[in-house]
């Protein structure tokens, strides 16, 4: 009797369903939560807004802290003081001024010494003077005019050099006003413009005080020559002794 052996066919066909459920019976006895993957979309799109959110109150404070620092610079520019100051130059031209008026001939810019002055040499002129008394206070009249005069046209002198100090000040201050970073360097720079122009309105006041006491010695001794050619001529006029004959000797008789 002779016994059949199994086909090659049959044997790969059993070989292939033992390694099927050799593979498959780990996936059944697991459970299902070991494997199967939850996807909730609702959950997703919460968890992307909050995070949107966090984002943007992150950009929020970081945008408040720029503009803090940005507020923290504009006090620091604000506060600068400016690196240039006029304060001395205009002090001294100020003074120089002053030392002008200071040195007035004579007559000082002092109202006693001028009511004493007046008193003396201006006033009515003095029947009982002599002729020399007369002609000397003339002459000091005339000296007081002529140093009027000549102080008058020294502070024209001391105004006018000014004149090219104050420009080149000017012209730092524009430019120091121009590059001003803070509101205190504008500020510092037009207070010192402020005081150069008072400085030149000192300089214009002593002008006119100036050229005013020149002016009011001229009249001063107009008026009173005119009073002492009065005099003068009255006496001149008044009747004195007359001519009195008198002997003559001639060829030594």
């Amino acid at each position: 009797m002779m016994i059949r052996h199994p086909s090659s066919r049959a044997v790969l066909m059993a070989a292939t369903m033992l390694a099927a459920s050799i593979a498959l019976s780990p996936m059944m006895t697991s459970p299902a939560h070991a494997w199967k993957i939850v996807y909730d979309p609702s959950n997703y799109a919460q968890n992307v807004i909050q995070a949107a959110r966090a984002l943007e109150q992150i950009k929020h404070q970081i945008t408040s802290l720029q503009n803090e620092a940005q507020m923290l610079i504009n006090q620091a520019r604000n506060l600068a003081s400016l690196p240039f100051s006029s304060l001395q130059q205009i002090q001294q031209s100020v003074q120089k001024t002053q030392q002008l008026l200071g040195q007035a001939q004579n007559i000082a810019f002092d109202v006693q010494q001028i009511d004493q002055m007046f008193a003396q040499k201006y006033a009515n002129v003095s029947m009982s003077a002599t002729d020399r008394q007369l002609v000397a206070d003339a002459r000091s009249r005339w000296q007081n005019t002529v140093g009027g005069l000549q102080d008058s046209m020294r502070v024209q002198a001391g105004v006018v050099g000014n004149i090219d100090t104050n420009r080149t000040q000017m012209s730092n201050l524009i430019s120091e006003s121009q590059r001003a970073t803070g509101a205190l360097q504008a500020t510092q720079a037009g207070n010192q413009l402020l005081a150069m122009q008072s400085q030149q309105l000192s300089d214009l006041v002593a002008l006119l005080a100036a050229n005013g006491r020149a002016g009011a010695l001229t009249d001063a001794e107009r008026t009173a020559a005119a009073e002492q050619g009065r005099e003068q001529r009255r006496r001149f006029l008044t009747p004195g002794t007359g001519y009195q004959p008198g002997n003559a000797r001639m060829f030594g008789n």
